[in-house]
């Protein structure tokens, strides 16, 4: 007996049980289908007639009908309600990271950038999205936008951004992250070998669903609408990760240096390692930790040979390593869902593979950017803790910057990180990103004064504390809030090399 609909797609899972890659392989079919169409699951496995109406309740998608004959099942899927007969509907075709690997294109030639200046004032990375960008940049991801137009939306919030930027008086320039998701799991899209599904997906992979879904509350914007990177084979770089960002908001930048932000080696093995999941492909983290490695290395060199003047590598799980307690902070505050070891065992891997990523490359174009949460304003439920336990690794870290969290109580005093090596510079936290209060240019001042008397005039870069807007759905500040703070750090900048670095 057929279903009473037809589908619009359709796959056979075999014996695959939704803890063991069905999953996947449904987010693969029905990610490219429009609201309300139907996607035929077929299934010999006997736990997935258990699993799949719970995974349907837990994402909104509907299960419109099944059929079982002999030892296989059927299952007919919307992709979210479903409001009667699908009509035909010729989409785009998928994005092109979606298809076979494509190989990059020639590196640009070497392009010289321009100096960062003592005390010049730049953002973290991330700033917020304009609704209309949100709503193509999930149309993309599920592959119903094309590159092309997903481009161009993308291209003009990017413009948006940095005249922001410029109206508010910043030496240096992001893009914001407009095309990206979040800070970190944007590059599972990018990667051969992994691939984007929401983080309610990962529920069959949990040892304890129940503690998940309650670190799942613990967001302010809908699960299903974060996605996390699935390993599924050797993850590769094929294409840019960054470049293309680079290139575009270099094209508007008036002359002024440019800075990318990047997740960290540390940050992207710990959220790609997923038991059950990646150890399918890898053996061992460490083996997953090589090919991440290499696929930023390969990312790093392309960068500063198009011109970045600052690439900025993230690793805000640090914090989570010597100061996280609740698993739902260590999920949210970084995506990282794996399973850590002890501390001194993870600061030793986190340094090694920072080390391994930026070998070769100048220390004066790298920096490092720490923090402890940046999902929630709420400044209650974000780690707390001063920089000693992670001092001897700042200290280490082959890298010219750091760009460090200090605005914020939560950091601790300033003071304690006075025996960091001279070689480098201190990107101060002077504004805090998560309160809605605009400071005023003298507060903002007489915290980089503070840092002037403490490093030197020459060693002290100003920012907030993180980005305005890491996680693209749930934006720390509204753009109004975000000019107005990114202008009082750019006066305040001007005023500390006007005056010498007093307030």
């Amino acid at each position: 007996m057929p279903h009473p609909y037809p589908a619009q797609a359709s796959f056979d899972g075999q014996d695959l049980d939704c803890g063991s890659g069905l999953l996947l392989l449904i987010r693969q079919h029905i990610d490219p289908l429009a609201p309300g169409e139907l996607l035929e699951i077929r299934s010999r496995e006997i736990s997935v007639d258990e699993e799949l109406p719970a995974w349907c309740r837990m994402t909104g998608n509907e299960l419109v009908s099944r059929l079982r004959e002999g030892k296989e099942s059927s299952f007919l899927v919307s992709k979210g309600p479903f409001h009667g007969p699908a009509r035909a509907d010729p989409r785009p075709a998928a994005p092109v990271y979606a298809d076979s690997p494509v190989q990059p294109a020639p590196l640009p030639a070497p392009v010289e950038a321009p100096p960062i200046a003592p005390l010049s004032a730049m953002g973290i990375g991330s700033w917020p999205r304009p609704r209309w960008l949100l709503r193509a940049l999930h149309e993309h991801l599920e592959r119903r936008l094309p590159d092309s137009e997903f481009a161009q939306a993308a291209d003009d919030a990017v413009r948006l951004s940095v005249q922001a930027q410029l109206s508010a008086g910043v030496d240096v320039l992001t893009d914001g992250e407009q095309r990206r998701e979040n800070y970190a799991s944007f590059v599972g899209g990018l990667l051969e070998g992994c691939q984007l599904i929401p983080i309610t997906d990962l529920l069959p992979y949990v040892d304890d669903p129940e503690e998940f879904r309650e670190q799942l509350r613990a967001l302010d914007v809908p699960a299903e609408r974060v996605r996390h990177p699935a390993v599924f084979g050797r993850i590769r770089r094929v294409r840019p990760l960054a470049v293309h960002e680079l290139t575009f908001v270099q094209s508007i930048a008036l002359g002024r240096p440019v800075k990318v932000a990047l997740p960290g080696p540390y940050l992207l093995t710990r959220i790609m390692w997923l038991e059950c999941v990646s150890d399918r492909v890898y053996q061992e983290r460490e083996d997953l930790a090589a090919d991440v490695v290499r696929a930023l290395r390969e990312e790093l060199a392309a960068l500063l040979l198009q011109g970045a003047a600052l690439v900025q590598f993230d690793e805000p799980v640090l914090s989570e390593v010597v100061f996280g307690k609740a698993r739902a902070q260590r999920t949210f505050m970084c995506g990282a869902l794996s399973e850590r070891g002890e501390p001194a065992l993870e600061l030793g891997f986190a340094q090694e593979l920072l080390a391994a990523v930026t070998d070769g490359f100048p220390r004066e174009r790298l920096a490092l950017h720490v923090c402890r949460g940046n999902w929630t304003p709420d400044e209650s439920v974000a780690l707390a803790g001063d920089y000693r336990p992670l001092l001897p690794l700042l200290s280490r870290a082959p890298v010219g910057t750091l760009f460090l969290e200090l605005a914020t109580p939560r950091a601790g005093e300033l003071e304690v990180l006075a025996a960091l090596p001279s070689d480098k510079r201190i990107g101060v936290g002077v504004i805090n990103q998560k309160l809605s209060r605009i400071e005023s240019v003298e507060e903002v001042a007489a915290r980089g004064a503070r840092a002037v008397r403490l490093f030197g005039r020459e060693r002290v870069l100003l920012a907030p504390d993180c980005g305005f807007a890491t996680f693209a759905d749930n934006p720390i500040a509204p753009e109004a809030v975000a000019t107005a703070k990114l202008k009082a750090l750019a006066d305040a900048a001007r005023h500390l090399r006007t005056e010498g670095g007093t307030p």
